[in-house]
């Protein structure tokens, strides 16, 4: 894909690694689409990725989650931007706890909410997205690239059980759907990046995040500056479809 002048939509774009690959893509004069629920910093993102040189930014409030909130949001895009080829699922959240813990008041459960929360936001929101993403780049016969962010945590992270899941499933609806839309010159990757350096990580405990670092064999965490630049390549190259890029500085050896 050429990205000079493409349309690409990312959800969770107002922050973290969503921005990063905004910024990124601007440099690039992509055209963007970016969504997300905070509507002020997605009035910053959208002024960050102007001065960056992004021909055209339009921003969208959307809870991924919700299928009318979706539709809408892609009906919208190909009238705004001119076009559809290719989007980024970014948008996810965390709600971490164990299965099952036992303290002195007796057993804890991750609850039914903690579970569906992430679920809905980190599964079913890919899903929403990536399908209606197809749809209308069918209709408008313009070809691209679908890029679903995993995890490393897709191999199965302890208090993670929400989370991982999630993250599995997006790898494989990848894998599948790498295979479903290749007739209509639509791919779909998946990345699977380790730690990396965000808003969300830098409210860990420094002495566990020296901990998680010295596990990594590259000795540090990874830049979202990294995971924007797999963004690209993955949208880049025509030939590249239905695998998962693990971007983690060698945890996954």
């Amino acid at each position: 894909m050429e990205l000079s002048n493409s349309v690409v939509v990312i959800t969770g774009a107002a922050q973290g690694l969503g921005l990063a690959m905004a910024k990124d893509l601007a440099q690039r004069q992509c055209k963007l689409a970016l969504v997300d629920l905070d509507a002020d910093k997605l009035a910053s993102a959208k002024a960050e990725c102007e001065s960056l040189g992004s021909p055209k930014v339009a921003t969208y409030l959307c809870n991924v989650a919700n299928e009318q909130d979706v539709e809408a949001t892609f009906k919208a895009i190909p009238d705004d931007l001119g076009g559809l080829n290719g989007l980024v699922n970014n948008a996810g959240v965390l709600r971490d706890g164990l299965l099952i813990k036992s303290t002195e008041n007796g057993l804890e459960k991750l609850s039914l909410n903690q579970w569906q929360t992430v679920i809905d936001v980190n599964l079913t929101g890919v899903f929403l997205c990536a399908r209606e993403c197809a749809a209308q780049m069918i209709e408008q016969k313009q070809t691209g690239c679908i890029i679903n962010i995993s995890s490393i945590s897709r191999a199965g992270n302890m208090g993670q059980s929400n989370y991982s899941a999630a993250k599995s499933g997006v790898a494989s609806l990848s894998v599948v759907w790498a295979k479903e839309l290749a007739r209509y010159g639509i791919r779909a990757n998946s990345i699977a990046p380790g730690f990396i350096e965000t808003d969300m990580t830098a409210s860990i405990k420094p002495d566990m995040l020296e901990k998680m670092t010295r596990g990594i064999p590259l000795r540090r965490m990874g830049q979202g500056h990294e995971i924007a630049h797999t963004v690209r390549y993955l949208l880049e190259n025509d030939y590249v479809t239905g695998r998962i890029i693990e971007v983690d500085g060698g945890l996954r050896l």
